[in-house]
């Protein structure tokens, strides 16, 4: 890419954001868009705009955001949310302060020098932005030593700020957790892999002996996990009738006017789809299937409680200490035996998989790894071809039919600037659904620690397949000749294309921040959808909330996208100093237009009270020692006879780790005494907490009627 593609295409992502913001401003002053753009303070009960319509100016929302402090977040979307805050502003203060020096030392001097006339590219070329890089240092010149102290600047601005954010991670999880109300989880464990019961015994009494024998004074009940798909999909079976009863009673009552006072009755086919068999009354209709799944949930809840109990069970305690000791102690001498975990919000239990013995998930670990290291070796082969043949040389040689198009400069140079990253981005969205099936075949007991899993995959792809891939597949493609006639040259050749693929990064994270962060603040596509819904498929209040229900951040993809960001610039960071200020504007925007949407539009599906960061913490590491080790080979390419004094940096990021590790992620493993013993404003209601652990499907208004008082004995 030449240096007027690059301004082309960084000069229309920013139009677009522009055109983007005004339609922001415009669209969400409008009352109607209200549950679009502040759904969050809508479900809160908050006005959707502070001071109201009259007092707002386009602008008003960059200062809300830049004003709200961590508790507003905490407060509007949750401990997660301000963790992920953290993350962003970290990265953001990594790259400022390493700026601050990258940028007026390493520009000057490589500006200034003539390395460009010894090092070209394999067809001959040498790009402007390459004279801005490292790659127009001569070999061996004593020139490369500010690139050298540089790197390690950067490593230890990284090992600060990344200290001083974990340390305040930990704070604003103890904080959270001291919280004096009532949170079901923190007086509650989860049992795995209990054995096999005694003949005579049942399994609620193995379960309750065992815990009373061992906390006699503390223990208030157990609930044992059952095997309710049927009665899950009984209950979803019965939710969908309701709706429909719900719709067709809101399209009667429309349907009545002072000329048809009666109205009209809705009717439908019984058969397939409803567009075959005899015509019904909706209403009468629907109405007899309820009562009809209703006795039938009855009877399988029955048949669930009975005769489906797993070798799984939820332990409640009356204190939230001891649930917390409970948690983080060893109950048996075999580990494949009552192994413990501190339980979860309710909503984040993963039935299915609490039944899946100690060993089973083991081997299941080590096949899913397995298979996820298949995927990205044979996902590395398809975005190796994108990356080449989406160049638009490459294209053109196989669709001649594409010259004229290309010949029109407007036209190719758009295409120059665009054709890969589109491409790259499209592909890559096909993979975070794999990688979470995958994650939660493991054997994974919550949502957020499945989505952790999946996330800590994605990362790791995306690094091994775009960051690397994209480099090694556009040289080799690119200089497959040179290759045939001097094979020994594949090291050099590799090395001195790290400066050219900056550019394609460049232009990648312009793209991402400008053109993605524009469509993020501006929610065109959920402003159509609820609109287009609105009209034509809405017809009760309900349908209309789950028309506009915003989600949540999307942890899983969110933030392996941000961290590939990190890795494109850490690793770039010095060999082109000019990718850091666009990773500093990706950041910046991001934290910006995320805070917005933040306190205004996403609602949390789940807390994990910043269970996330220790997983963040240790891929930004990841990123770090990958740029400490790029740099180390590409000064051996550079001949510099000091790179050895490199090698130091990747064992000090590994010390890091360890010793982060060490300090404060037991933490986040486990539940801390001392904060589980902080007073809280009441006691407990015990029944409240033991019913918040009822899954919907076993959930009944006649739970407690005489018919259910044997089934309820096993739970």
């Amino acid at each position: 890419m030449d240096f007027s593609s690059f301004l082309t295409s960084l000069g229309t992502s920013f139009i677009i954001f522009v055109v983007l913001m005004i339609v922001f401003a415009f669209l969400s002053s409008r009352p109607g868009n209200n549950v679009v753009y502040y759904p969050n303070r809508i479900l809160k009960g908050l006005e959707p705009l502070e001071g109201g319509y009259k007092s707002r100016n386009p602008f008003t929302w960059i200062k809300e955001a830049l004003t709200s402090s961590e508790r507003d977040v905490v407060a509007m979307s949750g401990v997660d949310t301000a963790v992920y805050f953290v993350f962003l502003g970290t990265v953001l203060g990594i790259l400022v302060f390493s700026g601050m020096i990258l940028l007026p030392v390493l520009l000057p001097v490589a500006v200034t020098d003539e390395g460009w006339k010894s090092q070209t590219t394999s067809n001959g070329t040498f790009s402007e932005l390459d004279k801005l890089s490292m790659a127009n240092v001569k070999q061996k010149s004593n020139r490369l030593w500010a690139f050298f102290i540089c790197c390690y600047w950067v490593s230890i601005v990284s090992f600060i700020l990344l200290w001083r954010a974990y340390k305040h991670v930990a704070w604003l999880r103890g904080e959270a957790l001291k919280a004096p109300d009532v949170k079901p989880e923190q007086f509650a464990i989860v049992v795995r892999d209990i054995p096999a019961v005694a003949e005579g015994q049942t399994r609620k009494d193995q379960v309750d002996s065992y815990f009373k024998t061992i906390y006699p004074d503390t223990f208030y009940r157990s609930m044992i996990v059952t095997d309710h798909k049927k009665a899950d999909k009984i209950w979803e079976e019965l939710e969908g009738y309701k709706k429909k009863l719900a719709r067709c009673e809101a399209v009667f009552e429309k349907s009545k006017t002072d000329a048809n006072p009666e109205g009209t009755r809705p009717t439908n086919r019984t058969g397939l789809l409803g567009i075959c068999g005899s015509k019904v009354d909706s209403i009468e209709y629907y109405n007899e299937k309820i009562n009809e799944t209703i006795t039938k949930l009855e009877a399988e809840q029955k048949v669930t409680l009975r005769d489906k109990q797993q070798n799984a069970a939820i332990i409640f305690f009356s204190s939230r200490v001891v649930a917390a000791s409970a948690a983080q102690s060893l109950h048996a001498q075999m580990v494949d035996t009552w192994s413990v975990l501190a339980a979860p919000e309710p909503c984040q239990l993963l039935w299915p998989n609490l039944k899946i013995k100690f060993f089973q998930r083991e081997v299941r670990q080590y096949v899913v790894y397995f298979i996820v290291a298949l995927t990205i070796l044979f996902y590395m082969i398809p975005i190796a071809f994108i990356s080449a043949f989406t160049t638009l040389q490459n294209l053109v040689k196989l669709l001649p039919f594409i010259k004229p198009v290309v010949r029109i400069k407007v036209l190719r140079t758009v295409l120059e600037a665009y054709l890969p990253q589109i491409a790259l981005i499209v592909f890559l969205a096909l993979l975070p659904k794999l990688l979470l099936i995958l994650s939660k075949m493991e054997g994974i007991p919550t949502e957020s620690h499945a989505i952790r899993a999946a996330s800590g995959k994605y990362f790791y792809f995306t690094v091994l397949n775009v960051f690397i891939g994209v480099t090694l597949g556009g040289t080799l493609f690119g200089t497959l000749k040179t290759l045939e006639n001097s094979p020994n040259k594949l090291v050099s050749l590799l090395a001195s294309s790290l400066p050219g693929n900056a550019t394609f990064f460049l232009t990648y994270v312009a793209l991402k921040f400008f053109v993605g962060y524009g469509l993020e603040l501006s929610r065109l596509v959920p402003l159509i959808i609820f609109h287009l819904k609105r009209k034509y498929l809405c017809k009760t209040d309900a349908e209309l909330r789950e028309a506009w229900a915003p989600g949540d951040l999307g942890y899983g993809t969110r933030v392996p996208g941000d961290m590939l960001i990190v890795t494109i610039v850490f690793c770039y960071s010095v060999i082109a100093p000019l990718i850091v200020p666009f990773g500093a504007l990706y950041f910046g925007l991001g934290w910006l237009i995320l805070r917005n949407q933040a306190l205004k539009v996403y609602v949390p599906s789940y807390e994990s009270y910043g269970r996330m960061w220790p997983h963040i913490h240790n891929r930004i590491l990841a990123s770090l020692i990958l740029y400490q080790v790029t740099m180390l080979g590409y000064f051996g390419v550079q001949k510099f006879y000091y790179a050895p004094f490199l090698i130091p940096l990747p064992l000090l990021s590994i010390l890091f780790g360890f010793v982060c590790a060490k300090k404060f992620y037991p933490a986040f493993e486990r539940p801390t005494l001392e904060v589980a013993a902080n007073s809280m404003n009441v006691p407990p209601n015990m029944d409240l907490v033991f019913r918040a652990f009822i899954p919907p499907s076993l959930s009944s208004e006649k739970i407690d009627d005489e018919n259910f008082e044997d089934a309820r004995s096993h739970v």
